[in-house]
């Protein structure tokens, strides 16, 4: 049996390891072909490019720095050029700085916003002039947070980004909806990555967390991929301009400790 994306290709900004690393490897199992996006480690776009292929898949990889528009626009096209298409675009590419909001330097502050807003925004802005030009429907998956909506004091620059991402989905989800292009959020609560090591590490932080999580655990980057592959296939053909929050229930349950 076909998967649900046989024929589709997908680009994954940041999807040599966590939770894009997954996305990339799901699409592929559900037929997509896929671009492995990286900014610093080729070694771990390579390692999802052959988990991909050694599954059956397909895959390659392209550096590219969401923060250069330039990057961007080549991602996109790298994707046209070397498999045929771009029907998917996943938004996944992010960082964060903690300080004291009145610590917080211009930097610091450009480097956020430039690469969780700036970065989402312009290469979503490439993926959609090509499909423009090529008059065809396509689908925006941005990586969001639950913090696109709830409070995480000493993360304003992060904060402010993922609000962004999430009124600029609200704003495109209606402009673009004519093209026959969807735009969607998945808001991960506290996922299981690499990134969140020290964390899972650490009694003292992470059982505080946990107490938080209604489901009492944290969630798997093969979750928010099971969620990101219904919002690329024709299963969501009809959802737009929505977030879909992935957290065990920790938005309806966070309190400050």
């Amino acid at each position: 049996m076909a998967g649900r994306l046989e024929d589709k290709v997908a680009v994954i900004t940041g999807s040599g390891s966590g939770i894009g690393q997954s996305i990339a490897e799901r699409l592929a199992q559900e037929g997509a072909g896929c671009v492995v996006d990286y900014r610093d480690h080729p070694e771990q776009a390579q390692g999802t490019v052959d988990k991909i292929v050694a599954a059956g898949g397909k895959a390659v990889m392209v550096q590219a720095d969401v923060a250069s528009i330039a990057d961007c626009n080549n991602l996109i096209e790298q994707a046209w050029q070397q498999l045929g298409s771009c029907d998917i675009l996943v938004n996944n590419a992010g960082i964060e700085k903690r300080a004291d909001f009145w610590d917080v330097t211009e930097a610091d502050y450009d480097a956020v916003l430039t690469v969780n807003l700036k970065g989402v925004f312009f290469l979503t802005q490439a993926f959609v002039r090509r499909l423009r030009a090529a008059n065809k429907p396509g689908r925006v998956i941005n990586i969001s947070s639950v913090h696109e909506d709830m409070v995480f004091p000493h993360f304003s620059t992060y904060c402010a980004s993922k609000g962004g991402i999430r009124m600029l989905m609200r704003d495109l989800a209606v402009e673009l909806g004519p093209l026959g292009i969807t735009v969607n959020d998945i808001a991960p609560g506290a996922i299981a990555t690499p990134i969140n090591t020290a964390l899972l590490n650490d009694p003292s932080k992470l059982n505080p967390l946990l107490a938080n999580i209604p489901l009492g655990r944290l969630g798997k980057p093969e979750e928010v991929a099971g969620l990101a592959a219904f919002l690329a296939s024709d299963d969501a053909a009809y959802v737009t301009g929505s977030t879909y929050v992935i957290d065990g229930g920790l938005m309806r349950n966070y309190k400050e400790q």
